[in-house]
């Protein structure tokens, strides 16, 4: 079958996409949101001859820095998993989230189970408690959701406070790490008009303190620089935290699918990748007024797949016209990602570029809910530092860098939106109707964004 025209997976299968190209399935731990998976032979370009062991070098760079990563958050004392295989999520220990409506009786529940419970400070709409002693928040929900606890009246509206941003767990930790490569060339001054007029939000790490000069032809000029959108970067000296660089790099794929564009950084994440629903309700909630476009190269999976009510809340708080576009995520699986599956938001999903066509990456997100793909290998604007990984020589930065996953996919597609919103003339919601409008390239990837 030609590249272009893969055969759709059947209803609810995992495997048939896996056997698409010939891959393995994959475990959804092994590769995040932002992730580089190494490509399989057979799904390379003809005549790029892969080196010998370059493959196994590269998986090995991978497993490494999944290391690294699974020990920042090993670490991090504000982080719980839950670790059930196909129903995996993050979340923060101690804290239920809890619509206003239902907090009265959510309180006297959780009192007469034994729970001493104390209000925090909502957020994005919702209350927050605080459990004491420690209690396993999972299970705590569940026997809350149980509609035989609550006869004669709806269960309550209560969730985990989702840690966001990555697959096996963790979203937005890329499984693979990026890799440096050769500076981009300026830009092309007959594109200087694509995007113009048009601010695209990049709620994501921030950006590089540095970044505008560092790249004054591709960022400088382009955004308004702010100390708390500033990327930490570094986890000590000038060493690389896990996803220090993220939103310098995913502004770039921005600037380049848009040339003329501006950008407003907001940091929902810190720079190892780790982020939560209250951190990026709080990023949407500070985008300047002249966004048009918002860009979540982010997400979570959430206890029992239910949409998370901050989140649901935070979008709709988003002035009505605006157009929001959120990787589908990358753990090779159908199970939906928040935020990109709520209704109003633009899913992306990756593909990979062979010959003259292109196949699903075996890394990406996939299913009816996905609108959207796009190219996930993309070169970018990065910073300067280095990572070291442990039995591999130490990665050298200077602000570039090659990445890939379904961050890159989906901010190619923001960039492109921005670019048909000035080629048409259409605003960001009309715009966003007219780009979903062409033939989806596969029922379970949407639309081919070139």
């Amino acid at each position: 079958m030609p590249p272009d025209d893969p055969a759709a997976p059947g209803p609810g299968s995992r495997m048939s996409r896996r056997r698409l190209i010939g891959l393995p399935v994959l475990a959804a731990a092994a590769v995040p949101l932002g992730s580089t998976a190494a490509t399989p032979a057979a799904a390379r370009p003809p005549g790029s001859a892969t080196p010998p062991g370059a493959g196994l070098a590269a998986d090995q760079a991978d497993q490494a820095y999944q290391e690294l990563f699974r020990s920042v958050v090993a670490a991090d004392p504000a982080v719980r998993l839950h670790t059930v295989p196909g129903r995996e999520f993050a979340y923060r220990p101690r804290q239920l989230l809890v619509a206003p409506a239902d907090k009265a009786r959510v309180v006297t529940r959780l009192r007469a189970y034994g729970h001493s419970v104390t209000e925090n400070a909502g957020f994005a709409g919702v209350a927050r408690l605080l459990i004491e002693p420690a209690a396993d928040i999972p299970s705590v929900v569940t026997k809350l959701r149980d509609q035989q606890q609550w006869p004669g009246q709806p269960a309550p509206r209560v969730q985990p406070h989702h840690v966001s941003v990555g697959f096996g767990n963790i979203m937005g930790n890329p499984g693979g790490p990026p890799r440096p490569a050769s500076a981009l060339p300026p830009p092309d001054p007959a594109r200087l008009g694509e995007g113009a007029g048009v601010t695209v939000g990049v709620c994501d790490t921030g950006i590089w303190q540095h970044a505008g000069g560092r790249h004054p032809q591709w960022l400088g000029g382009r955004y308004l620089p702010e100390v708390d959108d500033e990327d930490q970067l570094y986890s000590h000296l000038d060493v690389l935290a896990p996803q220090g660089g993220h939103g310098t790099f995913v502004a770039g794929v921005v600037r380049q699918a848009a040339p003329g564009v501006r950008f407003d950084p907001e940091a929902a994440l810190n720079a190892a990748g780790i982020g939560d629903e209250e951190m990026l309700a709080g990023a949407l909630g500070r985008l300047t007024p002249a966004t048009s476009i918002v860009n979540l190269s982010l997400g979570c999976f959430t206890q029992d797949d239910v949409a998370p009510l901050p989140l649901a809340n935070a979008l709709a708080a988003l002035p009505t016209g605006t157009a929001v576009v959120a990787a589908a995520g990358n753990a090779g699986t159908g199970r939906r990602s928040w935020p990109a599956a709520f209704d109003r938001v633009v899913a992306v999903g990756a593909v990979d570029a062979v010959g003259s066509g292109h196949v699903p990456a075996p890394y990406s997100g996939f299913g009816s809910w996905v609108d959207a793909c796009a190219v996930g290998e993309r070169t970018s604007t990065y910073v300067d530092g280095r990572l070291p990984l442990t039995g591999h020589p130490t990665r050298w930065f200077h602000g570039f860098a090659a990445w890939t996953g379904t961050s890159f996919a989906a901010a190619h597609v923001s960039g492109r939106l921005a670019a048909l919103m000035t080629g048409t003339g259409l605003g960001a919601d009309a715009a966003r109707a007219l780009l979903l409008s062409s033939p989806r390239w596969h029922p379970d990837y949407g639309v081919l964004v070139g």
